[in-house]
């Protein structure tokens, strides 16, 4: 790389300043007690008896305060009698294997010693009946297998394809609950029918399985939880849709415009499906979806820990670093993609040695011939949009906007002797 770096070394890096974006902050302030109240006044544990085997779905995303919430769904269903466990419905995450998908939960905080109750992994799936067209739909075994199924997952919306139904109890139905198979005969029509494939197969599930009810969750701009709604299984088809639209309208976003250069620290699969919420960069891979402008250039420099080396949405950046790619587990990636039918999302970008060299590249190569004004912005990570770096040509846009707060001096970005920023 050193010729690279030679070519490089002399594209300036902006000076950057801290600026702080607002949103709509509701949320819920007492958890516990809100997700008591919702689940005893819905009368929804009424149908629950002694000794009825009750399976609680448990997704792969970093949803906020899900080990909580789960864990008091588990409490207020013991107290019936009945008997408790959890499935991971995440369809071939964890690397489509029954042991990965546990180490995804317990990275989630979700073990059977914090839940007080037994998690059944396994890749297992039962053929519970068919869609209305005559395509197999299939089940997690231990879920097929229980008197009843309690869903809980977030509403949100998904990252490769629009429609009524997008990420949220419909989806978790369709393909988290399908395992590897269910979530690969769903996705083989591609994403240009996915939103037609989640109706079709959630509709199946909700026909075929012992749905008892499902738990949304809707959060705000900041990741924290701001609504549950608790639905029986009648009212999943009509309500979703509308809980989803009002998921949109909090979510956060980038509040500037016509940006050269987008920097992101980290991605992976607990930030967003795929690693960078594309709502937010702007980065789609599939044509299906839709969003706000893709920067000129966007530059991914890690990957979470928290995403065990599931790189999935790496092929959207342009440029990457190689402490990104060396973290990449390819085959819990590729199984991912492959099932997802998305290969794209697994290309990997340039690669560049180090942080410096890899936002020098970005510059180098965005539009404009004068560097000095490049229009860059640099996120920790999609998740999190209330505090941003952006560079000193952007702070005419900031101080226009009384929904942001310029929150320092303009300063240097540092690097270490390797290059990487601190």
């Amino acid at each position: 790389m050193e010729k690279v770096a030679t070519f490089l070394e002399n594209t300036p890096i902006p000076k950057m300043v801290k600026v702080r974006q607002y949103f709509d902050d509701n949320r819920i302030l007492n958890l516990p007690d809100t997700v008591r109240k919702v689940l005893r006044e819905s009368g929804l544990l009424n149908s629950l008896y002694p000794g009825m085997r009750v399976a609680i779905t448990a997704g792969s995303r970093g949803i906020a305060n899900i080990a909580q919430i789960t864990r008091i769904v588990v409490e207020e269903i013991s107290l019936t009698g009945a008997a408790p466990f959890i499935v991971p419905a995440m369809g071939s995450h964890g690397g489509a294997n029954a042991e990965g998908q546990r180490q995804v939960l317990e990275s989630l905080g979700i073990t059977s010693e914090n839940m007080g109750c037994p998690i059944f992994s396994s890749m297992r799936v039962s053929k519970i009946g068919v869609t209305e067209d005559g395509q197999p739909v299939y089940l997690d075994a231990n879920a097929a297998e229980a008197d009843g199924i309690v869903l809980i997952n977030r509403v949100k919306a998904h990252t490769s394809f629009t429609g009524s139904y997008e990420s949220g109890l419909m989806k978790m139905m369709a393909i988290g609950l399908g395992k590897r198979e269910g979530a690969d005969i769903c996705h083989q029509d591609g994403h240009g029918r996915m939103a037609e494939n989640v109706n079709k197969f959630g509709k199946a599930v909700l026909k075929h399985a012992k749905i008892l009810f499902g738990l949304a969750l809707i959060e705000n701009a900041y990741n924290q939880t701001c609504d549950i709604v608790p639905l029986p299984p009648e009212e999943i088809l009509e309500q979703e849709p509308i809980l989803l639209k009002k998921s949109k309208s909090l979510m956060a976003s980038i509040l500037f415009s016509n940006v050269d250069v987008l920097v992101v620290d980290r991605m992976g699969k607990n930030i967003s499906g795929l690693g960078m919420d594309p709502h937010v960069t702007g980065s789609f891979v599939s044509i299906y979806a839709t969003g706000p402008p893709r920067p000129s250039k966007l530059v991914v420099l890690d990957l979470t820990p928290e995403t065990h080396g599931n790189g999935t949405g790496i092929g959207v950046a342009d440029i990457t670093t190689r402490q990104l790619v060396d973290k990449i587990d390819f085959e819990a990636t590729y199984f991912n993609c492959f099932t997802a039918a998305m290969p794209q999302a697994a290309r990997i970008p340039v690669v560049m040695s180090n942080h410096k060299l890899a936002i020098q590249c970005a510059i180098k190569t965005a539009p404009g011939f004068n560097k000095e004004k490049i229009r860059l912005i640099r996120l920790s990570d999609t998740l999190h949009l209330d505090e941003i770096e952006i560079s000193q040509t952007l702070l005419d846009d900031a101080r226009d906007r009384p929904d942001i707060d310029i929150i320092s001096d303009p300063y240097d970005l540092v690097f270490d002797e390797a290059g990487n920023l601190f």
